[in-house]
């Protein structure tokens, strides 16, 4: 053991005996006799002693925590992880200073004696005996290398720490054994190397390695004479002999070190002297841990991929089995990023939105047919200060999200289509689709219908938008009472069924509830990374692939590589080929001629939707290509902020649409994450235009002055998601309109019937 300091309560001739018992019990250890628990010379001073022989006949010695690194796709580390910063390494990448060093300030007759020193003891015993005070101890490198397994074996529990390091005579007993064990069974060197590999050199430093690097920045192999005595010396008591906070005892100690090599004779006096009167020479490298210190913005996933870690089955039957494996660590886990599409969300979401901005995006983009997510980021970094937050808005609340995820608003609408589809509707469904209605007397559910108890009313956002429509035009403009309709025909359970399918769960993990609002107008909260999965199975013709984040781990435990078994994506067929091409058909639309028309990629096929919700407290665009999809988020956690009359990303929005700001989002997140590659085509089906006599001749509707408002994306929808009012635009729909007024913004003339609404602190939903 390393030199004691004296206390505990004990006198010094206390001490000397206690010590004497000790070293007693050290050569009948050795002659391999078994102690009854006495209390001669103290050696029963705290408590029982355990006898030798009833000890476990071997030492448990847990494979040693190292970091964890986590890789993109392409092999490039986005972090690196650990609860201890260390890595392990062989003797031969050990400098032959650091092992003669080490050897020589702690055990100079490591090579020379068995487990136990006895002529240690003995010098020990003389030298405290002379003191009064136990200022030297006996412990061979043998013996604190078992202490330290005690105390690896603990792990962060203060509890077992404690028990590891308590200064009982049953503790010493146990170490005795093992360590007569441990020297037969493992040879000096290996001994010599274990010990270097778990010993706490501090600065969260564990192991030689990660001492190396962090005081000097390079490997242990590459450590001079100096370097290696500083490192030496820190061993005894890291914290008072740091060189990073008292330079000048680190000093002292490091020459230690040297005077006592020179003595055994491992180095020269002259190489002593000339190593003592250099400096530190310091190159201090920070300690670089956790998902805060993720590349490219990454940090979130980074997360996402650890609670993915914590939560999944497959790592561990419990998740104390889980957190065990997690923290032991040693994994390099490749994960599905592709840096080129995290690097180009990123960008954008800086470009359009700034980190101080009242409001915050959160963008995920995922491949369709994989369930790979391939990117994931936000406008607020990871962190603790100022505009930054730990929550990952792109993910549910079990994985590390918000509480309830957030209301998507129209983006729902395409959920509802297919289900009718599904159900036998054609794309040229039908329906009156007035500007105001009342909603049904009742809609048919899975088990009991909702009742319109109280003659509610909806209505489109504007009054130029009155039907007959057809679903395709239906989709493009998201007429409200078009939906309303669409599922009092087909009844909730359709949906119910389709989102099932789709893997769609509210942010807290729960269904989404069977209400009108919440099965047509989005009034529910889902979360970014939920709703590219979904729309991917559009992309992907129908076939839905839950999201997955890891392709594969290795651990090292000791010498060996080991592979985990890992996630995997379960795919399986949600629509028919037909259904996903229909809505891909309908939704290329949105994109062409409809409200996203400002998210419209030009170089590749797209299709997506946009949404917005009650007072704009959100904001979506989901979109996809044939090969990524990507749902874009704004709004703010709290749900406080309505996005009207503010700036966001430096510039003035009068009112914020789906396609305005997350469809722009998403547009540049998706040309820099698909430059270079393929660009396939859609399946599309024929859905004929139905002829509608108030088109102007370009087959637009509204000519010079109709129309929604603004710049071709949304109006300001009113009360309820846009369920009732209007508002002003400055853009006509569909590009040939000058822009006319949607109309005023009523007052609600009916109240909210309680359970009516879902959703944390937000309305239905249902806007563009």
């Amino acid at each position: 053991m390393p030199k004691k300091r004296s206390g505990g309560g004990l006198s010094p001739t206390q001490q000397a005996a206690k010590f004497l018992g000790v070293s007693v019990l050290a050569g009948a250890v050795m002659a391999g006799i078994a102690l009854p628990a006495v209390g001669a010379l103290g050696l029963a001073a705290k408590g029982s002693v355990e006898s030798f022989d009833e000890l476990p006949a071997n030492l448990k010695t847990p494979p040693l925590s190292q970091r964890t690194t986590i890789l993109d796709a392409d092999g490039g580390t986005i972090a690196t992880v650990y609860s201890r910063d260390r890595t392990v390494v062989e003797l031969k990448d050990i400098s032959p200073y650091l092992q003669k060093a080490i050897v020589a300030i702690e055990d100079s007759r490591f090579y020379e004696h068995g487990a136990v020193d006895l002529k240690g003891v003995l010098r020990a015993l003389n030298k405290n005996a002379r003191s009064g005070e136990v200022s030297e101890g006996a412990s061979t490198l043998t013996q604190q290398y078992v202490k330290n397994v005690f105390v690896e074996e603990a792990g962060d529990d203060p509890t077992k720490v404690a028990q590891a390091t308590q200064q009982t005579i049953g503790r010493k007993i146990a170490e005795l054994k093992y360590a007569i064990q441990v020297e037969e069974e493992l040879g000096k060197k290996k001994i010599l190397e274990n010990y270097l590999n778990i010993t706490f050199f501090g600065q969260q430093a564990y192991g030689v390695e990660a001492a190396a690097r962090r005081y000097f920045s390079k490997p242990a192999k590459d450590l001079n004479l100096q370097e290696s005595a500083l490192l030496a010396g820190l061993v005894q008591s890291p914290s008072r002999y740091d060189p990073v906070n008292d330079e000048a005892e680190a000093t002292k100690r490091r020459n230690t070190v040297i005077q006592r090599m020179a003595e055994v004779g491992d180095i020269s006096r002259e190489e002593a002297a000339k190593a003592a009167e250099s400096p530190l020479g310091l190159d201090v490298s920070k300690p670089k841990n956790g998902c805060i210190t993720a590349t490219k913005g990454a940090g979130f996933f980074c997360k996402y991929v650890e609670k993915v870690f914590l939560n999944d089955p497959v790592f561990g039957k419990t998740r104390e089995d889980r957190a065990k494996v997690w923290n032991q660590g040693g994994l390099t886990i490749r994960t599905t990023l592709d840096p080129q599409a995290q690097e180009s969300v990123q960008k954008s979401l800086k470009d359009h939105v700034n980190q101080s901005d009242s409001v915050a995006a959160a963008s995920t983009l995922v491949e369709p047919g994989t369930g790979k997510i391939v990117a994931m980021g936000q406008s607020k970094p990871y962190g603790y200060g100022k505009n930054e937050t730990e929550i990952n808005f792109s993910v549910d609340n079990a994985w590390g999200g918000s509480n309830f995820g957030f209301p998507t608003g129209s983006t729902f609408k395409p959920f509802v289509a297919a289900a009718a589809i599904e159900e036998g509707r054609p794309p040229t469904q039908t329906y009156s689709a007035p500007y105001e209605m009342p909603y049904p007397k009742t809609v048919r559910g899975c088990e009991k219908p909702w009742v319109n108890d109280a003659n509610y009313k909806l209505s489109n956002e504007n009054e130029a938008e009155v039907g007959p429509y057809p679903l395709k035009e239906a989709m493009a403009l998201s007429v409200n009472t078009y939906f309303v309709q669409m599922i009092e025909d087909i009844g909730m359970c359709p949906v119910v069924t389709m989102t099932d399918k789709l893997g769609v769960v509210q942010g807290n993990g729960k269904k989404i509830p069977e209400v009108p609002s919440s099965m047509t107008l989005g009034s529910t909260g889902l979360s970014p990374l939920t709703m590219a999965s979904s729309y991917a199975a559009f992309a992907a013709r129908g076939m839905y692939c839950t999201p997955v984040a890891i392709e594969s781990i290795t651990q090292k435990v000791g010498d060996e590589q080991a592979s985990l078994e890992v996630p995997k994506s379960t795919c399986s067929r949600a629509m028919s080929e037909k259904t996903a091409d229909t809505i891909n058909t309908l939704l290329q639309g949105v994109v062409d001629s409809g409200t996203g028309q400002a998210a419209g990629l030009s170089d590749r096929a797209n299709a997506g939707k946009t949404g917005t919700t009650d007072e704009r407290r959100n904001a979506w665009f989901v979109g996809y290509t044939p090969n990524m999809s990507g749902a874009v988020w704004v709004g703010s956690a709290s749900q406080k902020v309505e996005m009207k009359n503010i700036r966001i990303g430096g510039r003035y929005h009068a009112l914020v649409f789906g396609g305005a700001v997350p469809g722009p989002i998403w547009k540049d997140a998706m040309t820099g994450a698909l430059s270079g590659k393929e660009a396939p085509s859609f399946n599309l089906v024929d859905v004929p235009d139905a002829k509608d006599p108030d088109r102007d001749d370009d087959g637009d509707r509204g000519g010079e002055g109709g129309g929604r408002g603004d710049d071709g994306n949304n109006g300001d929808g009113g009360l309820i998601g846009g369920l009732v009012g209007g508002g002003n635009g400055d853009g006509g729909r569909n590009g040939n309109g000058g822009g006319g007024n949607g109309g005023t913004e009523p007052d609600p003339t009916f109240s909210i019937p309680e359970g009516f609404v879902r959703g944390p602190g937000n309305g239905p939903g249902g806007r563009d």
